[in-house]
């Protein structure tokens, strides 16, 4: 059904088709089970048990997509084994100016500059509180605002992780988005370390503590990634996320190549997996790894599990490729 509808959405501007696309989920809830809601999905081999909690099969929705918690009961029912929204920030903001998102389609990729565009974290917070289905495993994206300077930035994070924590199942920090002024800056080994910290005291103070995981970039270097794995060491945080977006525009062929921002989709497949495998193998796989970019295929998410990864997220995979392929992912991995 997708494929049928994808060259009229694909005419349209990459934002207002995503807007028309959350407008036919939400027409469509009741038949989303009927289309998309295979056995498939929920099979006994694919639940995984992952920093303490039960997925019903590893193929999850990454952050960005569903940065408000509009759509959450409507991208389960297309078989998700998790959503996760944001990213979130204490207060609205309207993100970068338009036109910030652009389909790169004979790279099979997008590249977007959205600026963490949410209505903010109390808006989510009343979204995520009407979710009638329980048993959805929702995690919270977090970051800070914009005008927030680095060194007051870790108030953002806390103002979300103590708003969230009631309503959300594990939380992601997000400091490697490449669109919001010097966030990648915290990613540097002492603030993050002290950034990670903060969180992870704050949580430990909680009667029941709740996962925390770190987003990083494709970017960071070996040497980096070796801080990576010696960060999450020091502060116990429950994992990591490999990876964000990439500042990369190396062999792309797309006219729009060279527009700002962070280039997702198949020309990350193999760097994401990359830094996958070097954090699994460098960390003696003492820490689960989530995998996300260029996951276009039931092929591609073996090779991110294969990697290391315990669970994978997709994104633009699933922009191209639609609702269709978390079924075909599932029954390759089943």
């Amino acid at each position: 059904m997708y494929q049928l509808i994808k060259p009229i959405l694909f005419q349209l501007d990459p934002e207002k088709a995503h807007h028309v696309v959350f407008s036919l989920t939400k027409w469509s809830k009741f038949l989303l089970p009927f289309f998309f809601g295979s056995k498939t999905n929920s099979a006994e081999k694919l639940k995984r048990e992952v920093f303490g909690l039960q997925f019903k099969n590893p193929v999850g929705l990454a952050a960005g997509f569903d940065k408000n918690g509009v759509l959450i009961e409507e991208l389960d029912a297309l078989g998700f084994g998790f959503i996760e929204v944001g990213t979130v920030t204490p207060k609205p903001q309207a993100g970068n100016p338009k036109k910030r998102l652009f389909r790169l389609k004979k790279d099979e990729a997008i590249i977007n500059r959205m600026g963490f565009n949410n209505e903010g974290v109390d808006a989510l917070v009343t979204r995520l509180k009407a979710v009638q289905n329980k048993n959805i495993i929702i995690g919270g994206n977090i970051g800070k605002n914009k005008d927030t300077p680095n060194e007051e930035a870790v108030n953002d994070y806390l103002i979300c992780f103590n708003k969230l924590f009631d309503h959300v199942h594990y939380f992601v920090v997000n400091v490697s988005s490449p669109n919001t002024p010097n966030l990648r800056a915290l990613q540097d080994k002492e603030p993050l370390t002290h950034l990670l910290q903060t969180l992870q005291n704050e949580n430990l103070k909680k009667s029941t503590p709740k996962p925390i995981l770190l987003k990083i970039a494709p970017d960071l270097t070996d040497e980096q990634l070796l801080d990576i794995i010696d960060i999450v060491h020091i502060t116990q945080i429950a994992g990591v996320i490999a990876t964000n977006t990439t500042l990369s525009r190396a062999n792309l062929i797309d006219a729009q190549k060279d527009e700002q921002g962070g280039l997702s989709g198949k020309p990350l497949t193999q760097r994401s997996t990359e830094v996958i495998k070097f954090l699994s193998d460098h960390s003696q796989k003492s820490f689960p790894i989530i995998g996300v970019g260029g996951i276009h295929s039931a092929k591609d998410a073996q090779e991110k599990l294969d990697a290391g990864a315990s669970l994978i997220q997709l994104y633009t995979g699933f922009v191209y490729e639609g609702p269709g392929l978390i079924r075909r992912i599932n029954e390759g991995l089943k």
